[in-house]
């Protein structure tokens, strides 16, 4: 009978030495592979070259996580007490125009201040509409006349505020009332999906790389691998989503009518939209009498919340340190040693993790989302276009009227809301489909499901600063 073979690779030596056609190649294609002579040693351990991958872990260290039954999140926020306005005035009349309602009342005492020009006490003399009220000055004819003070205003551009009320004897009672003032904000929630999927027979295929991961998976088998790392990528975006996303503005390229998406508030969107925004050098560096403290003389105007935590990025967080050296540079040639001894022997320390400044603490910490070369560490501005180097949230919590419980709530200035009502939590949710294991479907793979549904509410936005650069 005829015998056909096949098998190749073997080839027989006629003399005592090794030679390619001796082994099994089972790597032809990289190189030598196994067709050298010698036996490679393997490191089965897969390397773990960039460390820790996931970015997540901001928002947990910052706020707190609430369930939702609705589509969309509704609070309110306090007004302010006291009454403020900006506007233009006639300066031969003292008549002050305003663009939105401005809340003063007839016979208020009023300070009202023009660039370059001063400040001048007036009283309110006339309140003709919502938008327009007529001052005469304290201390002078005419606001365009220079009195005691030689301050003479011009047509232009004004600010001012109701610092009380003058009334003459037998006056009758205050013309009107104030009713206090909120602000009704919201958020939509937003749903992130993810999948993976291995064939039935990877699934049960051993390798002889032994992988791990972020998310605790570990052993010699790849799909392993696949899993864990969408698990932890799915987590990350999660928070990502949270701090980058913005709502859909109406005629753009994505619209709610369309699609059915609507967007959300991320935290750069709050903090741009009603919060504080200040710009550093663009060569990364910080002083603590001009940059820095005008930051404070901003949070000053607003709840003035004593603590802030602040994450930067590494050339804001090192111009930190710098500022803060600078200032600190009382120990031998220039440099202080040690963090609480002044020791000289001590390693010399020239980072800051905490400091004081006029009646704020801050902790500084770095953010690897602003790092990462995968995420904003890959962002470079320009002259006409920022970037961003950082954030400053405040600790503690707030106020606030919760228009779903119908009540005063204390919470986080930041946290987030996930959809959950009932037997269905969709924070964060998994679920594996396929013949794979407990089979599911005749389909001969798994396929493991990520979900949720979630939104950040941003409560006093006007107390968190970004820094820009």
């Amino acid at each position: 009978m005829g015998i056909v073979t096949s098998v190749g690779g073997l080839t027989p030596s006629p003399v005592k030495q090794t030679t390619a056609g001796t082994y099994l190649d089972l790597a032809s294609t990289v190189g030598e592979g196994w067709a050298q002579q010698y036996v490679p040693e393997l490191l089965e351990k897969e390397a773990e070259i960039f460390g820790n991958r996931s970015l997540s872990g901001f928002l947990e260290k910052v706020g707190a996580e609430e369930a939702s039954a609705s589509d969309q999140v509704v609070w309110s926020e306090q007004g302010r007490l006291h009454t403020s306005c900006s506007g233009n005035i006639v300066a031969s009349t003292g008549i002050v125009t305003t663009a939105a309602p401005h809340g003063v009342r007839l016979n208020d005492t009023i300070l009202i201040n023009q660039p370059a020009k001063g400040s001048l006490n007036c009283l309110v003399t006339d309140v003709p509409s919502t938008t327009t009220f007529t001052v005469k000055p304290y201390t002078q004819a005419a606001v365009n006349t220079s009195g005691g003070t030689a301050i003479t205003f011009v047509n232009g551009a004004v600010v001012g505020f109701v610092y009380g009320s003058e009334h003459a004897k037998g006056a009758g009672a205050k013309s009107e009332a104030l009713e206090p003032s909120f602000n009704s904000l919201s958020n939509n929630m937003m749903i992130l999906k993810d999948k993976y999927e291995v064939s039935g027979s990877d699934a049960a295929q051993i390798g002889w790389v032994e992988v791990s991961g972020e998310d605790g998976q570990s052993g010699y088998l790849w799909y392993l691998k696949g899993a864990g790392d969408t698990r932890t990528r799915f987590s990350d975006y999660c928070e990502m989503s949270l701090i980058e996303s913005v709502k859909v503005d109406g005629g753009t390229g994505v619209t709610a009518y369309d699609s059915g998406v609507k967007g959300s508030e991320g935290l750069w969107s709050a903090i741009e939209g009603r919060g504080i925004v200040a710009e550093t050098a663009t060569d990364n560096t910080l002083d603590l009498n001009t940059d820095f403290d005008a930051i404070l003389k901003e949070f000053d105007k607003q709840g003035a919340i004593e603590e802030y935590m602040m994450f930067l990025d590494r050339g804001t967080a090192l111009a930190v340190d710098d500022m803060l050296a600078g200032m600190n540079n009382f120990g031998s040639a220039g440099s202080s040693y040690g963090v609480f001894d002044n020791d000289a022997d001590m390693a010399l320390n020239l980072g800051f993790s905490g400091f004081r400044r006029g009646s704020y603490d801050f902790y500084k910490t770095d953010w690897k989302y602003l790092n990462d070369a995968t995420t904003r560490g890959q962002i470079v501005g320009d002259s006409t276009h920022d970037v961003k180097k950082g954030v400053f949230v405040p600790a503690g919590v707030s106020t606030v009227y919760d228009q779903g419980l119908g009540k005063n709530l204390k919470r986080p200035f930041l946290h987030v809301r996930y959809r959950a009502a009932g037997i269905e939590d969709r924070r964060f949710k998994t679920w594996t489909t396929g013949s794979v294991g407990a089979a599911t479907s005749a389909l001969d793979a798994m396929e493991m499901h990520f979900l949720s549904e979630r939104c950040l509410v941003v409560q006093g936005a006007n107390n968190f600063c970004t820094l820009v650069g």
